[in-house]
Order: C-alpha cells, then structure tokens, then sequence
C-alpha cells in the first residue's frame, strides 16, 4: 500500500526464514528504483494472507491477515510510519473462526477501514466487517454477510471514490460459481 502523507510504500509479508512471522517493510520510490528500511515483525507467529490499506484520516497502515498460531483467526494491527520505518500497537482479532482474509480496504467517505474475507468457520461464508482507527488500535463492529449464507470465494474489495461505495466481487460457491458484485 502507498502511504502518501509520507510518500512511502509498506509491504507486508510472510517471513519463511523467521518462523513464518508477519514482518512489514518500509520502502522509498526514487526514480525507477526502490530502497528499504528494516523489517518489522508485527505478529511474532506463523501468520498468511496479507492485506493492507491506508488510512488518510488517522495517518495509520492497517494490516488484516490470518494468524495461523492463534487458531486461524481474522487479525488487524495498526501501524505508523515514521521515515523508513513502522511501528505497531497490539493485534485485535476480528473474528473467532478460521479466517482467510481476502481484502482490507479504507472508505474515504467514512473514514473506516472494511476488511472481507471468507469465515471458513461457517461454510465459506462471504463476510464484510468495519474497522475504527483510534491511535494505534482497531475496534470492529458486527460481521455482516455480503452474499446470504452462501459461499464466496476469490474476494475482492475496492472503494470507489466517486460513488463513495465498497464494492465486493467474488465468486459465487451456491450459484454455479458465477461471478457476482455487491456494493457496500
């Protein structure tokens, strides 16, 4: 994700040589190359499925991923850059079934961060949740179920500006697989 109060890039990651722990990194774009500070471990356990957005209204990076060591959960953690580096607060589970992430996007409009994944906890559902930023925490509100009780697969997540919406595309597991949008 681009961090453009600071005109920075933060990539997070799976470290296979440290564990599989979650590590971010900052880096700096000049001209047509790229340099990196020191990575940061943000979850200190075997961790997957990254996903990474800006919010411009509270300066924060928020990560939503997968915490394999803490039974698969949906996790985010807050972080702040400061010039080639980022720092985190405490990691907030964000739901207690085995999760896989499959987007994290920040709503302008609203200034929240919604986060979608696939609850495989209950059959694959595909699952919508809202984030607030405080410092360098996230509280979240209530799941909400973007396609019935069906399941989604391939999520994605993106806001468009000028309809001040999310809108989520998937693939739809309960009707022949089709492709299929909803707007949020």
């Amino acid at each position: 994700v681009c961090d453009p109060d600071v005109g920075r890039i933060i990539i997070a990651y799976q470290d296979e040589g440290n564990s599989f722990y979650g590590q971010a990194i900052v880096g700096t774009v000049s001209g047509t190359s790229i340099s990196f500070g020191t990575p940061v471990v943000f979850e200190s356990a075997k961790s997957k499925d990254f996903f990474v957005a800006y919010d411009t209204a509270n300066d924060k990076v928020v990560i939503a991923f997968c915490d394999e060591a803490g039974s698969d959960y949906g996790t985010a953690i807050v972080g702040t850059v400061s010039g080639t580096s980022i720092s985190f607060g405490s990691p907030t589970v964000l739901n207690t079934q085995n999760t896989q992430v499959q987007g994290c996007v920040y709503d302008a409009n609203s200034g929240k961060i919604v986060v979608v994944y696939r609850d495989s906890g209950t059959s694959n559902r595909g699952t919508a949740i809202v984030g607030t930023v405080s410092g360098t925490s996230i509280s979240f509100g209530t799941e909400v179920r973007f396609n019935g009780n069906n399941a989604s697969y391939n999520i994605k997540a993106i806001y468009d500006s000028s309809a001040q919406k999310i809108v989520v595309a998937f693939m739809d597991g309960n009707n022949s697989n089709y492709g299929t949008a909803a707007v949020g």
